[in-house]
């Protein structure tokens, strides 16, 4: 961005030469008039800045160059537009457009517009400028074009700090177009963290970057794999249904009655049809080991009809031998740090905290024997292998260890659902004695905001194993325990 006012502190006759002049003069004064002369100084500065841009850039005076797109003129001038990458390279080679005094621009880019264009040249001629976080797309997209860094960087700025469920797309999409990483990492941030805890038709209807956050690891999951596989429902309705209007709350009772109907007139799997088939990626990467274990889940997925029973044979296989593995091989669970298998195949839930209080809850479904508690109370969180305590002894595993390997996540978020404040345990490893409690989080009430979000990973068995399971319907997941 060009400094308007270094220009004319270069002349003869500056504000710092006559400072100087000032003080030689009066080398006894205080402090005092040194001050007022800075604030004239800051003032004809303030003014010069404004001045240039009403008289060079809007009014055009003394242009010596024409620049045409769009339907629109702009009489400019070259040691001004030389600050742009574009117009540097123009000018300085042997371009035809270096002796021109009118260029037409060519616009490749429809999310360049007039206002855009008028936003980025206006730049040139001024220090600041006000980018508005619902014209920020448009205003990158001239920017890249005419390879202004600053601005660039500005604009991943403002799109940075106004990330929200009306913005979140349109932003990860720019950010993907136009190279902007740090905001295509805000963005996914972002959705990884509100898709399931604060549902939105609108977001759901815009996501087109599903495939990459329900593989992930990091989705917040509200409250067990179930619920995802409900998420991905809905919005593949929306996809297939998009003029669909209406409250989140009658979203799933739609979904649901349009797959019935669509159950009377075939029978097959919906992902083997033309309507289906773009949607396979997206669905391969539900966690089916965490669903098949519950009985609920597993008769609504026969029920819908929407995967292929060869998906569903196969984790029903795989768990199967992982059940066995664990009563006839005494496969403890995992006992060494391996950060790719949990991030590919751990369990995902989770469970909101409305107000500070006592809390102890368990995610329903078949783990492998191992009976985990969690409890908040006191601002501590604790895991309880709960084991002699169960009234049916078959229920859970009596081997004096089982080992555990999780990631406990805790976030609170506003309105706009940017995160208030977090906390993480990061990627851990416990072996746990029958009954066993053990603290995994001390929280500092200073830095509690509630509802509070805890999300958690897991691995039952040993990587070699390769299983999954757990989970129960799609409300109302986590049980309380009295």
């Amino acid at each position: 961005m060009g400094s308007l006012g270094s220009r004319f502190q270069s002349s003869p006759r500056g504000p710092e030469e006559c400072r100087k002049r000032k003080r030689s003069s009066h080398c006894e004064c205080d402090s005092e008039p040194e001050e007022e002369d800075s604030q004239l100084d800051t003032k004809k500065l303030k003014s010069t800045s404004k001045y240039i841009y009403q008289t060079l850039f809007l009014n055009g005076e003394n242009s010596d160059i024409q620049i045409r797109a769009l339907g629109q003129e702009w009489n400019l001038h070259k040691i001004y537009l030389c600050q742009s990458g574009y117009f540097s390279s123009m000018f300085s080679g042997s371009w035809k457009e270096s002796n021109m005094m009118v260029i037409e621009l060519e616009i490749p880019d429809q999310n360049i517009d007039m206002e855009a264009l008028q936003v980025v040249f206006g730049s040139l001629y001024r220090d600041d400028v006000l980018i508005k976080p619902s014209r920020v797309v448009n205003v990158l997209a001239a920017a890249c074009m005419l390879q202004l860094d600053g601005l660039i960087q500005q604009c991943g700025e403002t799109m940075k700090e106004n990330v929200n469920v009306k913005t979140v797309c349109s932003y990860y999409n720019a950010a993907t177009m136009y190279g902007l990483d740090s905001v295509m990492k805000k963005c996914l941030e972002w959705l990884l963290n509100n898709l399931m805890t604060h549902q939105n038709v609108d977001l759901m209807k815009e996501a087109e970057i599903m495939e990459q956050l329900i593989q992930s690891s990091d989705l917040f999951v509200m409250q067990v794999e179930m619920d995802v596989y409900t998420a991905l429902k809905k919005w593949m309705f929306l996809q297939l249904n998009p003029s669909w209007d209406g409250p989140i709350k009658q979203l799933l009772l739609d979904a649901d009655a349009w797959l019935c109907k669509r159950r009377s007139g075939t029978f097959y799997p919906f992902l083997n049809t033309d309507d289906g088939m773009p949607f396979v990626p997206v669905f391969r990467h539900i966690r089916l080991q965490y669903i098949i274990n519950d009985l609920a889940s597993a008769r609504l997925l026969e029920r819908d009809n929407i995967l292929p029973p060869e998906w569903l044979s196969a984790v029903y296989k795989q768990q199967w031998f992982a059940m066995l593995r664990t009563e006839h091989d005494n496969d403890n669970g995992p006992q060494e740090a391996n950060k790719e298998e949990f991030e590919l195949n751990s369990m995902r839930c989770g469970r909101k905290l409305t107000k500070d209080g006592d809390y102890c809850w368990r995610w329903t479904g078949f783990n492998y024997g191992f009976d985990l508690l969690v409890t908040y109370t006191n601002r501590f969180i604790i895991f309880k292998r709960n084991t002699l305590s169960q009234p049916c002894g078959g229920a859970v595993s009596l081997q004096p260890r089982r080992h555990l390997a999780y990631r406990l996540r805790l976030a609170s978020f506003d309105n706009s659902g940017k995160v208030v404040c977090s906390r993480s345990t990061g990627y851990q490893l416990v072996t746990l004695e029958k009954d066993q409690e053990y603290v995994v989080m001390n929280l500092d009430s200073r830095l509690l905001s509630f509802p509070l979000y805890v999300c958690c990973n897991f691995l039952y068995t040993s990587p070699s194993s390769e299983r999954r399971g757990d989970t129960p319907e799609p409300e109302n997941s986590a049980r309380s325990v009295s």
